[in-house]
């Protein structure tokens, strides 16, 4: 079983490489928490740990779990990678089921119906692909593969209006001469994909910022630190905190 000093130099070690991550000095730090720079460097040298509100304070500006906060380095490494790969696993077999349909479709109607543009199944399938990868891509937050389902989705479905009125306008003798011009719907979709892509990371930026900012300023009293610990008093209570002494 870990000692006192073990657990705080674990601690103090994801610490450090989180805030380095974040491209964050001590002092930077300390002034988005509200603590002294003092304060940092005591826990990022092991010789403290913050309380648990300062560590979920942490956790939110970093954008991590509690967990990648006070275990050990390895093993969260271990256990993403792992999630990732029954992640993965999960997708490959959700599109492994959605071209099994396909498939199953296409071969039920070329055996009722001989003729047929019954191949514009698989067609159908990778939209509906790209939705179950955007489904799963939102779940566990992985942004580029939501994106490139997305791009995929808005081509694909235009590709998939196109065919399907290609066909119905030549079997019942309609013109088809202007149905490329669909096309032209895709441009603004993907420029407000882009757009969305880009102002979400802006904001989820921001976000961090003001989580840090209003649990700093909703602070319960109980979460104060009192005498004992001087060295954790956050900034704004120091004074306070020397007179009473």
């Amino acid at each position: 079983m870990e000692n006192c000093s073990e657990v705080n130099r674990k601690i103090a070690k994801n610490l450090i490489s989180y805030r380095k991550q974040a491209g964050l000095t001590q002092a930077e730090l300390a002034e988005k928490i509200n603590y002294s720079d003092k304060s940092i460097s005591k826990w990022e040298s092991g010789n403290g740990v913050p309380d648990v509100y300062t560590l979920l304070q942490l956790a939110g500006l970093y954008g991590v779990t509690l967990n990648d906060l006070v275990g050990d380095e390895q093993t969260v490494k271990i256990q993403k990678r792992s999630n990732k790969g029954l992640h993965w696993l999960i997708m490959l077999l959700s599109s492994g089921i959605v071209w099994l349909v396909a498939t199953c479709v296409f071969v039920g109607l070329n055996l009722l119906f001989s003729t047929g543009p019954w191949w514009l199944s698989f067609i159908y399938a990778v939209a509906a692909n790209a939705i179950v990868m955007i489904v799963y891509a939102g779940i566990w937050k992985y942004r580029f593969i939501n994106f490139i389902s997305v791009s995929t989705l808005i081509w694909i479905a235009l590709t998939c209006i196109y065919l399907t009125w290609r066909m119905i306008a030549l079997h019942f003798g309609g013109g088809v001469s202007a149905l490329w011009t669909i096309y032209l719907l895709g441009i603004p979709l993907q420029v407000l994909e882009i757009l969305w892509v880009f102002f979400r990371s802006l904001f989820s930026k921001n976000r961090g910022k003001k989580y840090v900012k209003a649990s700093v300023e909703e602070t319960p009293s109980s979460f104060e630190p009192n005498e004992e610990k001087s060295d954790d008093i956050p900034n704004g209570q120091e004074a306070t905190a020397g007179e009473s002494r």
